[in-house]
């Protein structure tokens, strides 16, 4: 509360007018209200306990209305946006006056030396310690339908936590997938290869299919990704890949020294489960452009370069990726070098495990539908 109500002053004295204060500290405020209240109203139920020793420890009635409540529910708010204002923060320290702002808060006896990031965390640990104070409660408790009720409760909140968890995976996948949208860029066939003439009065019916839209998918994940060296006939060339759970999409980086979108680099939105690569990229303005189309898992071959050919040819830690059409066709060819041998090995064995993951889903997804269930006489 020291860093929100301080941030609150200057802004209403017109500094760090530009910082976003939900962003930071989200739904904070109501957060801290209800576990006040919360904290409040069980501590009075123990004080009226022990000054009166024939007063019942009602317990129950307090549990009720705040585990039933939005205790968990406002928690969960705060939890979801975590993330990124922890991101968000990291990218506001590089700026001075903010910087000065947080010297001035950590001086502050009450942050008894502790961080901003550090006490943005406590929410979240005090989430997870709720079904421990609940299960002690439920040991000391002796009325068995207050046991049971206890009881329910408790899993409750760890239903919730074990939701919190599956919506914080998806919103980080979310954001991941909407920022590699943005940094991939596919380019037009016939700028891609010149073989391909199309004409003006053609080009913009074909613009219409937006290749973007492959990773708009929510379902799609991201296996693995890194920077790898492209050896074509003329020149080694810096291409960075992507591997999904079902494609593998090989891109080349372009820097560019100019701000992201004209816009202050420290405000730039990047999820934080990017590499730092690509987040520098971001910042920079830069980004990765297709160079061939994506290879299905399905149709890619994966061949490992014989130790032989490293000394005859000058290949380093190198592989071989195949691009198969439907026919079993070779139609594109990849020799790739890792800058070692265990990122070389890393490499072939996330491939290999992806293709075969997709491979399983994708038989079992056939043979389920060839199983016809039997007929209901209800139909």
């Amino acid at each position: 509360k020291i860093f929100m109500n301080t941030l609150k002053y200057l802004q209403s004295n017109e500094f760090l007018l530009d910082v976003d204060l939900w962003r930071l500290f989200a739904n904070l405020e109501e957060l801290n209200k209800i576990s006040l209240s919360f904290l409040k109203t069980f501590f009075e139920t123990v004080k009226e306990h022990v000054s009166k020793s024939d007063s019942p420890m009602d317990f129950s009635s307090i549990l009720r209305k705040f585990f039933q409540g939005d205790l968990c529910q406002t928690h969960q708010i705060y939890c979801l946006n975590y993330t990124s204002a922890v991101f968000y923060l990291e990218n506001l320290r590089q700026r001075e006056d903010f910087g000065i702002y947080l010297k001035w808060c950590e001086q502050n006896e009450q942050c008894k030396r502790l961080h901003l990031p550090e006490l943005l965390v406590a929410p979240l640990h005090r989430l997870t310690r709720y079904p421990l104070l609940l299960n002690n409660i439920w040991k000391r408790s002796t009325h068995e339908t207050e046991k049971g009720f206890i009881w329910s409760l408790k899993e409750k909140v760890e239903r919730s936590i074990r939701d919190l968890e599956g919506k914080v995976k998806w919103l980080d996948n979310f954001q991941k997938f909407r920022q590699l949208q943005e940094v991939i860029v596919w380019p037009q066939i016939w700028d891609r290869d010149k073989r391909f003439f199309v004409p003006e009065c053609l080009k913009q019916s074909l613009r219409e299919n937006n290749s973007e839209n492959i990773l708009s998918s929510a379902n799609r994940l991201l296996l693995h990704e890194g920077r790898l060296t492209l050896a074509e006939s003329t020149r080694l060339l810096e291409v960075y890949l992507f591997l999904f759970d079902d494609f593998l999409l090989i891109t080349k980086t372009k820097h560019n020294k100019k701000k992201y979108r004209g816009s202050d680099a420290s405000l730039i939105p990047i999820s934080p489960s990017l590499t730092p690569e690509l987040q520098s990229l971001i910042r920079e303005g830069g980004f990765c452009t297709v160079l061939d189309q994506p290879i299905p898992l399905d149709r890619l071959v994966l061949k490992n370069v014989d130790p032989v050919h490293i000394t005859v040819f000058s290949l380093r830690n190198a592989f071989l990726i195949q691009h198969e059409n439907r026919y079993r066709q070779c139609i594109a060819v990849f020799l790739l070098q890792a800058q070692t041998e265990t990122a070389k090995k890393a490499w072939m064995s996330q491939i290999e495990t992806a293709i075969s993951n997709y491979t399983t889903q994708h038989e079992t997804k056939k043979s389920t539908a060839f199983c016809f269930p039997d007929e209901s006489s209800e139909i």
